[in-house]
């Protein structure tokens, strides 16, 4: 690698990834990010799944370190800005990687119960984690975030909590970048089309009653650029660009990595 992030810090939320047979953003994102250079600090609910992804940094020869953490709760993304600081010795980057759509559907047939957990997870999070990193940053002179929203934002899905969560994660990000240029941060976010990692084909699978074949077969025949999904990788790159210095005058962009997708919608 080209150490394209040496010398830096980034807190990856949402390091950690649904089991299954491919590798998810926020996973591939972490490993990413250390074999350019970065000591990371991998946060996620689920802290079993955070210490394997810095295992696999480990086995790489990075440095990463895990910690637990709910963004739904204010004290929990203070929590991880602070150990982001305290454990790496200073804050460049914050990657925000969680979202979740279980349990979504329609205007007229999702519950109400679904539409606060998915708003809360997918909106509300990434603004806490935004809310506590940015002093940090300002008090530093600068740093990058990046923010994984959805081409769900711009089309229509029939999933309109989801839908309506990552198009506020596309204002939040582009309304961060306009009232924090001046202080030397970058806010951009990254629109993934269809895509292929455990939370999409293994969740869809199970969710539909159908074999992860058939859903991986349909959902590559959507994508047009070469009728294939994109990977965690794919993904992964993108971000990697968005926060590196390669980026520094790129603020408030959000980035489609769709195949091609994004193009029908004008």
């Amino acid at each position: 690698m080209t150490g394209r992030l040496a010398g830096k810090a980034a807190v990856v939320v949402g390091a950690g990834q649904t089991p299954g047979s491919t590798i998810g953003n926020g996973r591939a994102t972490a490993i990413l990010f250390a074999r350019e250079g970065a000591r990371v600090l991998c946060v996620d609910r689920d802290l079993a799944s955070a210490r394997e992804t810095v295992a696999m940094i480990a086995a790489d020869c990075g440095e990463a370190h895990a910690f637990k953490a709910d963004i739904t709760r204010e004290a929990d993304c203070r929590a991880l800005v602070a150990e982001g600081g305290a454990r790496l010795g200073r804050f460049d980057i914050l990657h925000n990687n969680v979202g979740i759509g279980s349990g979504d559907g329609s205007v007229q047939r999702l519950e109400e119960a679904a539409w606060e957990t998915i708003i809360a997870v997918n909106l509300k999070g990434m603004w806490l984690t935004i809310k506590h990193a940015l002093p940090v940053m300002r008090a530093a002179g600068g740093g990058a975030i990046v923010n994984i929203s959805s081409l769900a934002a711009i089309a229509p899905a029939n999933i309109i909590a989801y839908e309506i969560s990552k198009a506020g994660v596309n204002k939040l990000t582009t309304s961060t970048a306009a009232l924090n240029a001046r202080h030397g941060i970058r806010c951009n976010a990254i629109m993934p089309g269809l895509m292929d990692t455990p939370m999409a084909i293994e969740n869809i699978a199970k969710a539909r009653g159908e074999s992860v074949e058939s859903v991986r077969a349909a959902r590559n025949a959507r994508v047009p650029l070469g009728g294939k999904m994109g990977t965690a990788w794919d993904v992964a790159n993108a971000a990697l660009f968005l926060a590196s210095d390669e980026a520094k005058f790129i603020t408030g962009v959000v980035l489609a990595v769709d195949g091609g997708a994004s193009v029908r919608f004008g």
